[in-house]
């Protein structure tokens, strides 16, 4: 089955990129989320990411994103937002549960043969794919952020997943501008948080233990790599309500983190850069 028509459940900050994405290479998309404050939040983010991505990319006032606009309508209504939908691309919070809920909403919704697809970044796809209507046509299909500049796009596949289907998704990844990674078997974190999490951990585990203050451990990452970020950079670029969720259940360091992002970051209201400062204050 070729992929025509895409939705995209959770139309948060990288929702709402990878609807934008998709919908720039010719795509008729739909970005689906639970409530009108969640949409307008998406459409403020819709204006900021379109601006952005036109810049980086140089794209003239003539050509997409703005055609791309019109090709990309938003919703809070599921069942039409995944009636004729090919591909359903899910966004939602990092939570099993509220996964596996969203799952079996959508079994009688969507229709026979179309293709679901996390968009998890640390969850495996065996771990949800008996959540799901039709676990042969279930994968998972990681995008990392500013995804028209970090344009991976990983694949991975459990072991019901039927080979055609993962076919599928490859082609509609290069079809959007990415280049496709296709993991060979299941791996917690994908390839790109197989190595960045570790990293970041290494960091939390230096502020924790007050070795440095944030700014310097990325001062030194930089200076010392030519890397363009730091860690803690990175974190607030992630969202440390993200960071906060994962280090939560990690072992006594991380929670330690965790704690600490709690403290003097969550209950400040400073979540990174959606809310213009956490490490760093940005305008």
């Amino acid at each position: 089955m070729a992929i025509r028509t895409v939705t995209v459940i959770g139309a948060g900050v990288l929702g709402i990129q990878i609807a934008l994405q998709t919908a720039r290479h010719g795509f008729d998309v739909i970005a689906q989320d639970i409530s009108d404050e969640a949409l307008a939040k998406a459409r403020e983010a819709l204006d900021a990411i379109a601006a952005q991505m036109q810049a980086d990319l140089k794209l003239g006032t003539m050509t997409s994103p703005p055609p791309a606009r019109a090709r990309l309508s938003l919703t809070t209504d599921l069942a039409q937002a995944v009636a004729n939908a090919d591909l359903v691309i899910e966004a939602v919070p990092e939570n099993p549960q509220i996964k596996r809920d969203l799952y079996a909403r959508l079994a009688p919704l969507m229709k026979d043969g179309a293709i679901l697809a996390t968009n998890s970044s640390t969850l495996l796809p065996s771990e949800l794919a008996g959540a799901t209507a039709q676990p042969d046509c279930f994968l998972a299909l990681h995008f990392a952020n500013h995804i028209w500049r970090h344009n991976i796009a990983e694949i991975m596949g459990h072991p019901g997943t039927d080979p055609a289907v993962r076919d599928e998704v490859q082609a509609f990844a290069k079809a959007i501008g990415m280049v496709p990674i296709v993991l060979e078997k299941e791996q917690p974190g994908y390839v790109l948080n197989s190595l960045l999490v570790p990293f970041l951990q290494a960091a939390a585990a230096l502020l924790v233990d007050g070795v440095t203050a944030p700014q310097d451990v990325d001062k030194v990452w930089r200076i010392a790599t030519g890397a363009p970020l730091g860690p803690f950079q990175i974190y607030d670029i992630v969202g440390l309500n993200t960071a906060w969720h994962i280090s939560s259940a990690g072992g006594p360091k991380a929670q330690e983190f965790a704690r600490l992002l709690k403290r003097d970051f969550l209950d400040k209201g400073k979540l990174g850069v959606a809310s213009g400062a956490g490490f760093y204050t940005y305008s």
